[in-house]
């Protein structure tokens, strides 16, 4: 590893890591639709009586989902796959389910750190035209599927030294997700609170962010890649997470779901080695989760889509992502930077597109 670009409370591994370690992989439908699958706004109490016959408030309810509407989008995002394995086996969601109804374009990024993405790397203002900037060009490449804008904001990052109890990980103060709550109240977006575990384990971690994600508009991002369980540093080596450390996610926000009376929860599990999510013929697939793999890879266009063929087409758990490095990408030219319509040729086409 080269120098230290550990930053105060924050490190940028996502830039200094892979470009040690990814070198050494070689670089490596319908408006109306989307209005009655909302998670959250058009919704109406249900009214239910209880022993005495009166009325009694229970939460809110949503419109049936489109199940027609649903397999056509499924199988439109499978792109004429000819494997058989898109699109992948999975129950229906509940009621206003995001996906596949909308594709969701999210910024990337954590307030601590200019290094990290676009999030945090900008001032506000500019950083949420940019996002409205790259969700119209989405929206234009396929008017067949709303785009809605999202935040994603690593609320706990791995670190390169151990911290008071040695878990090499740092816990973001809640304000910072209240700030990003806000900004994304402005653009009617969705929230992706996303975690580096490091040392500790997602079965600590989640629980901790229970207030944000029992928010209807409030989704998880879990990274194996700075997921360490011999006590390597973090960026030494990509880490992995196995299918407990993943059906624990599920669990927790199917539970937090079905108590809640919430729509569907969005868990994003980043991948681009094939070590990074072992065995993903056993994780779980539940009405409450909508899972997205997401291709976390950079460099040149055709190590990206060999990355994006090889380890998130071949393994299908739900849905599938891809992120877009505005630095790292283009390294060997803007040219190398993939645009909305090339995406969508993919097979099969990514539901859920992040930008760092």
């Amino acid at each position: 590893m080269e120098g230290t670009e550990f930053e105060i409370y924050l490190t940028d591994m996502k830039t200094r890591f892979t470009v040690k370690t990814r070198q050494l992989l070689s670089f490596l439908l319908l408006f109306t639709t989307a209005c009655s699958q909302a998670p959250a706004g058009n919704e109406k109490k249900a009214d239910v009586t209880n022993e005495s016959g009166q009325s009694k408030r229970t939460g809110p309810t949503r419109p049936p989902l489109d199940t027609a509407t649903y397999d056509r989008l499924v199988k439109a995002l499978s792109n004429n796959d000819t494997t058989g394995k898109w699109p992948a086996k999975a129950p229906y969601p509940l009621p206003g389910a995001l996906l596949p109804f909308n594709r969701i374009v999210a910024f990337y990024g954590n307030l601590f750190s200019k290094k990290m993405g676009i999030l945090g790397e900008i001032p506000k203002g500019p950083m949420l035209a940019k996002l409205k900037s790259e969700v119209a060009k989405w929206q234009k490449a396929d008017p067949s599927v709303p785009v809605i804008p999202a935040l994603h904001y690593v609320a706990v990052t791995a670190q390169g030294a151990p911290q008071k109890d040695n878990m090499y990980r740092y816990r973001m103060p809640f304000k910072q997700i209240d700030t990003i709550l806000s900004w994304a109240k402005e653009i009617n977006g969705q929230v992706f609170v996303d975690i580096q575990v490091a040392h500790s384990n997602v079965k600590t971690e989640v629980p901790l962010l229970e207030p944000y994600l029992k928010m209807a508009n409030v989704h998880l991002g879990i990274d194996p890649e700075f997921s360490l369980k011999n006590g390597e540093i973090p960026g030494s080596k990509i880490g992995t997470f196995n299918p407990d450390d993943i059906n624990s996610a599920i669990d927790f926000l199917a539970d937090l779901v079905r108590k809640n009376n919430l729509p569907p929860k969005i868990l994003v599990v980043h991948r681009f080695t094939q070590g990074m999510v072992t065995g993903f013929e056993q994780i779980k697939k539940v009405p409450e989760v909508q899972i997205v793999i997401d291709m976390d890879g950079w460099g040149p266009k055709f190590l990206k889509r060999s990355t994006y063929l090889r380890y998130i087409k071949k393994e299908p758990v739900q849905f599938t992502g891809f992120k877009l490095f505005y630095h790292n990408d283009t390294k060997t030219g803007a040219s190398q930077f993939y645009t909305p319509q090339e995406l969508l040729e993919f097979t099969p086409k990514p539901i859920y597109i992040q930008y760092q």
